[in-house]
């Protein structure tokens, strides 16, 4: 037994950035993937991670890095690896403040990904992954995304830009924009899926100072339209979590006119309905809003109560309301075994609320990352003359 390899050894392997509590892994690893090392910053969700993983428990050839990213060295980063996904925080791909210091500790993390892939030199992955808010796509007119693509095109990556709304697989609406880099990239689609590569992307491809391809890929499944109900947890009406009397009647309160009688008419009909609710501030005021579909609004980092999402039961005369909880957080992230055994409320929420949803990676995973790597996806033919990466 001691000459058969391990199952990790001969699964594609990938570098983790901005792991947060690992729901990237979990979707790639369901494609097949070995996620070898990761990072993040956050004590709080390499709790949750390590927690979920158990990898020293388990034997599993893994290393987290805790810490900022740009502390980290390329000898940190174990070779070999075919993929490195990236999450990065959305602010840090601002042009701001300059882009000369990609080296400097001060610089944007997304530019310490940057540097480490390029200190990586030939042992750089072949395929990147940058995940981030669809915003990025319109951000400071365009030039923070035409930055980061210029940035990868001038490592060799040739790069896709997809949409792709967690929504497709669980019912909360989370659209996201995945940035794929290629060193060798598949033939162009001869029709370009137009779901995944919608018309407000379209200009990236129509800028012939970049770099870019389109991979043939099948339709992702349709948005759901209903599925919040299926997730939510089971409780007694008298369970401690819902709100009282008073804090309920404050809710209600709240709404407004549209939004009351769209309550007033659930409540009276017949059977039982969950919706979602968020607090938003409207002319200064404080105020609910309730969802009017079976579908969840998208879970964000609970730093405060106006980001906290809430339940609504509503039906046969009756209304009830309390706080999300961390399982439900989890099913809407697509992550319904996690553990979180040892995770305090709010540490899940904001480990959850900080996440990429894990079906989407799986999907992504499956249908482009996995056939790219293994050579299923046919390379594009060299041309004779190259894009220039830089303008």
């Amino acid at each position: 037994m001691s000459n058969v390899s391990s199952l990790s050894s001969v699964r594609p392997k990938v570098l983790e950035f901005f792991a947060g509590i690992g729901l990237a892994r979990i979707g790639l690893e369901s494609a097949g993937f070995n996620v070898a090392w990761s990072n993040d910053f956050e004590a709080d969700k390499k709790a949750m991670y390590e927690a979920h993983f158990k990898d020293t428990a388990s034997g599993n050839d893994h290393t987290f890095a805790l810490g900022d990213v740009g502390e980290v060295r390329v000898g940190d980063l174990p070779k070999g690896s075919s993929v490195a996904w990236a999450s990065s925080p959305c602010t840090d791909l601002s042009l701001a403040g300059g882009r000369a210091g990609l080296a400097g500790k001060s610089s944007g993390t997304f530019w310490q990904f940057i540097r480490l892939l390029e200190e990586l030199g030939d042992d750089r992955p072949e395929v990147v992954v940058l995940e981030n808010v669809t915003g990025l796509a319109t951000s400071h007119g365009g030039d923070d995304l035409t930055a980061a693509i210029r940035a990868f095109n001038g490592l060799g990556y040739s790069v896709d830009v997809l949409a792709l709304d967690a929504r497709r697989f669980v019912p909360q609406s989370r659209p996201r924009m995945f940035l794929v880099g290629a060193l060798n990239p598949p033939e162009n689609a001869v029709t370009p899926n137009s779901e995944l590569r919608p018309d407000w992307l379209q200009w990236i491809y129509g800028d012939d100072t970049l770099l870019t391809h389109k991979a043939t890929l099948p339709l992702p499944p349709a948005p759901l339209t209903s599925g919040l109900g299926k997730v939510i947890e089971e409780m007694s009406l008298d369970d401690e979590r819902w709100w009282d009397e008073e804090r309920t009647d404050l809710f209600t309160k709240s709404l407004s006119a549209v939004q009351d009688e769209r309550v007033v008419a659930m409540k009276r009909s017949t059977g039982v309905k969950y919706r979602t609710a968020y607090r938003r501030t409207r002319n200064g005021v404080p105020v609910w809003e309730v969802r009017p579909d079976d579908v969840s609004g998208c879970l964000r980092t609970a730093r405060g109560g106006s980001s906290k999402q809430a339940v609504v039961r509503v039906g046969n005369k009756r209304l009830q309301v309390r706080w999300m909880t961390p399982r439900e957080y989890a099913r809407l992230m697509g992550a319904d075994d996690y553990d979180l055994t040892t995770t305090r409320t709010n540490q899940a929420l904001f480990g959850f609320g900080d996440a990429v949803a894990v079906p989407a990676v799986a999907w992504l995973a499956k249908h482009y990352l996995m056939p790219m790597i293994t050579g299923v996806m046919k390379p594009a033919a060299v041309e004779s003359e190259t894009v220039a990466a830089n303008g």
